[in-house]
């Protein structure tokens, strides 16, 4: 008799509030990846970019894109998580805890921390904490997410719901762990591209990133295979054309990607990206969409101990297909505003003068 050996991947019934899954694959980063990283998003942050720039001012070498290690991260998940999900819905919490440098191997395993029915009974949302850790078992990287995930039967039973009460922010307390002591006076701002420091922007303040990136199919495919992301929304076909949009999604993940590496023009200075506080992908994106950003300066914060780096709470705002000059959110009735596909609320990390 034939055995079933594959994994067709986790349904909304297979998850148990507090099951904790080890996900497969360890993946050891190297020069290759962030290569093929700068290739796929254009990202121009100079701590990230030039090990000479990154030593003179206190790092061992250019880490990786916080970004990358997410990916990286977030791609071990996907097999158990996501693999029967409609929809990634919304992050929160998530904290970049040390430095990631080529050569670092890097896993995952996530705790269900929440599990809803939906009112259709053919769906479900599964909120996890997933974790990435080095390999001398330090943790990197540590998030929630929640996601839409199809169930194996309508009629099956529903869990109690438990849907986890998630910070609204990452304490300022808890930031730049990921950031060595900085000489700041070896910062420098000529080959770093942008003469502004945290002291140089003010809760409020707006920024049209200006430039726009159109997302090729090759670009998007290539990425979520970069990341051994098997969601196969993002790049079946087959089974893609049968569903609500006829084609394939866009991992959500290479949105945060554009968007951050487009907010260089106006924040080039921000070189690390110390938390997400929450975020929403509040529309699809599809190969041939073009990308712009703006972002919006939400609190300032300076971090205990530090009198080198500062924070920026900043909104950043990917826009598809129309500029961002109107630097418009939501309508007056407090819908998205057209175009809109990503909301996210982070921290980022800035020089301070010293």
């Amino acid at each position: 008799m034939a055995g079933t050996k594959t994994n067709a991947g986790n349904f909304f019934e297979d998850f148990k509030f507090g099951q904790v899954i080890h996900h497969a694959t360890p993946r050891t980063v190297t020069d290759g990846d962030v290569a093929l990283y700068t290739a796929l998003y254009g990202s121009r942050f100079a701590v990230q970019s030039a090990d000479t720039f990154a030593k003179a001012i206190g790092y061992p070498r250019a880490p990786l894109d916080d970004m990358l290690t997410f990916h990286v991260v977030f791609g071990k998940t996907t097999p158990d998580i996501s693999l029967n999900a409609i929809a990634n819905l919304g992050y929160a919490d998530c904290r970049f805890l040390k430095p990631v440098y080529p050569g670092d191997t890097l896993t995952s395993t996530s705790e269900v921390i929440g599990l809803k029915e939906n009112s259709n009974g053919e769906t479900g949302t599964v909120y996890v904490r997933s974790t990435g850790r080095n390999q001398d078992g330090e943790t990197v990287l540590e998030y929630c997410r929640w996601v839409m995930v199809r169930k194996r039967s309508k009629g099956s039973p529903a869990p109690e719901a438990v849907v986890p009460k998630l910070p609204e922010r990452v304490d300022p307390n808890d930031l730049a762990g990921a950031v060595p002591a900085l000489d700041v006076s070896k910062y420098d701002l000529a080959l770093a591209g942008s003469p502004h420091r945290w002291e140089d922007y003010e809760p409020g303040e707006k920024i049209d990133h200006v430039d726009g990136m159109t997302l090729e199919e090759a670009e998007h495919q290539t990425a979520t295979r970069l990341y051994q992301n098997t969601a196969k929304v993002h790049f079946n076909q087959h089974t893609e054309s049968k569903g609500r949009f006829g084609k394939r999604i866009v991992y959500g993940g290479v949105v945060i990607s554009l968007v951050r590496a487009l907010s260089y023009n106006g924040l080039g200075n921000a070189f690390h990206l110390a938390a997400i506080n929450g975020g929403r992908h509040v529309a699809p994106t599809f190969a041939g969409d073009t990308i712009y950003a703006w972002s919006e300066v939400l609190e300032k914060a300076e971090i205990p101990g530090r009198k080198d780096v500062g924070a920026l709470r900043v909104r950043l705002v990917g826009v598809k297909n129309q500029d961002c000059a109107s630097l418009l959110l939501k309508t007056p009735s407090g819908e998205y505003a057209e175009g809109v596909v990503l909301d996210l609320d982070t921290w980022l990390v800035l020089p301070r003068r010293g």
